[in-house]
């Protein structure tokens, strides 16, 4: 998968799309003549245009790079009068209605990214005003407003209101807050999932680990933004207590993290079809959780494993990627600029517009011939698991789950 908040966007793609194969045969990855100025990659934005961008203008701005007004621009232009988020608006001058998707993960992400590079408080004010509109009885929130509460939007809306300069604890809907909901999503100290979170409850209640909602929960359960912090020294324990508080049971999710991590260094993602292969996104998220909750030894590991295997998936990929590695090389202590032979930022500033100031180092807006190759090829990953999950007629509990080991 290209980002964590895959498994969620896929989800609400077969609510959207339906059980017709059909469906998903018509669209295809839009023409770069037909994306708009301002939005970085040429891949089908539909679920991921504000996502990506989000990402893009966070990684570019820890790495003091001043991202191009027009792509600021094209982002806070996507928010609807409301101050919510859709995945991607391709006209918006028309008003967002009834029809509208909105996305409680591109709303949190887009604050995030605005809250950043400043000069858009007002639209980043609206879209938490309209977060706290939609937040769930249980404390949590939904990929979808009145969807049921996940480990993920829960966790990126968290990561918005401490970029806002909220408290989380005292967003409360119910007597609850985000971190109320999820402790519930934390499993028990029990087994070889002890410490996990679930993404959500099953039908009966049951919760199954999922490691791309485990690191999202951690970064959560600690109010840390996407953009993570620097590794630090261990000074985490790899055991597990019962979660009695949203720190301790951060603590026991980087602790299964460190345990899933340990051997290859990397996590496995299990798509129909195809064999067992590396989640190199998955991965890259479970080191920036590692390292937010001090477990430095174990991000710096994995952010190795990364630095000499997932260049070639970034360049597939695209912006969202580059913007991963860029994080997840910071949090394992390594210079996104010097990751693997490869300038990370640069890349990364080439997939757009050229950033209004870059380090000397860089060389911004000459795109990378490699990256440039293989750019195109962003948007397949999405159409081809939709596709694959409709033929073979699963549902939305094995998107989930499939999103990595789950997203381990």
């Amino acid at each position: 998968m290209i980002v964590r908040r895959s498994a969620a966007a896929l989800a609400a793609a077969v609510a959207v799309l339906g059980a017709a194969v059909s469906a998903v045969a018509a669209p295809s990855p839009s023409p770069s003549a037909q994306l708009p100025d301002g939005l970085y990659g040429t891949g089908d934005p539909t679920y991921d245009g504000v996502w990506r961008q989000s990402l893009t203008l966070l990684a570019q701005t820890e790495q003091n790079v001043v991202p191009a007004t027009e792509a600021v621009d094209w982002l806070a232009g996507q928010a609807c009068a409301n101050g919510a988020f859709a995945s991607y608006r391709p006209d918006p001058a028309k008003a967002c209605d009834a029809k509208t998707m909105l996305d409680t993960n591109a709303t949190a992400a887009a604050v995030q990214a605005l809250t950043a590079t400043g000069g858009r408080e007002k639209v980043a004010g609206k879209a938490v005003t309209w977060l706290k509109s939609v937040q769930n009885k249980d404390g949590g929130w939904g990929y979808n407003p009145g969807g049921a509460s996940d480990a993920n939007s829960t966790s990126v809306v968290i990561g918005a209101l401490v970029a806002a300069g909220e408290q989380p604890d005292k967003v409360v809907k119910g007597g609850k807050s985000p971190y109320d909901a999820l402790l519930t999503l934390a499993l028990p100290c029990a087994g070889k999932d002890a410490g996990a979170f679930a993404y959500q409850p099953d039908k009966s209640g049951k919760l199954f680990a999922n490691a791309d909602a485990t690191a999202a929960a951690v970064m959560g359960s600690l109010g840390e933004a996407l953009a993570g912090t620097n590794a630090t020294e261990d000074k985490a324990s790899p055991s597990c207590a019962e979660p009695g508080d949203r720190e301790r049971a951060a603590a026991n999710g980087a602790s299964y993290l460190a345990g899933a991590l340990a051997q290859d260094k990397h996590l496995m993602s299990s798509m129909p079809g195809a064999e067992d292969q590396p989640d190199f996104g998955n991965t890259a998220d479970a080191v920036i959780a590692l390292a937010a909750a001090g477990f430095g030894e174990q991000a710096a590991a994995s952010a190795h494993w990364l630095e000499s295997n997932a260049l070639t998936w970034a360049a597939q990929s695209g912006p969202a990627a580059y913007a991963q590695l860029v994080l997840a090389a910071r949090a394992g202590g390594i210079d996104p600029r010097a990751f693997g032979g490869k300038d990370l930022v640069a890349l990364l500033n080439a997939t757009g517009p050229a950033p209004a100031e870059a380090s000397p180092a860089q060389s911004a807006g000459t795109k990378d011939k490699e990256n440039e190759k293989n750019e195109d090829d962003e948007g397949v990953s999405v159409w081809w698991i939709v596709g694959v999950g409709l033929v073979g007629g699963i549902g939305i509990g094995f998107l989930i789950s499939a999103r990595r080991k789950p997203r381990p």
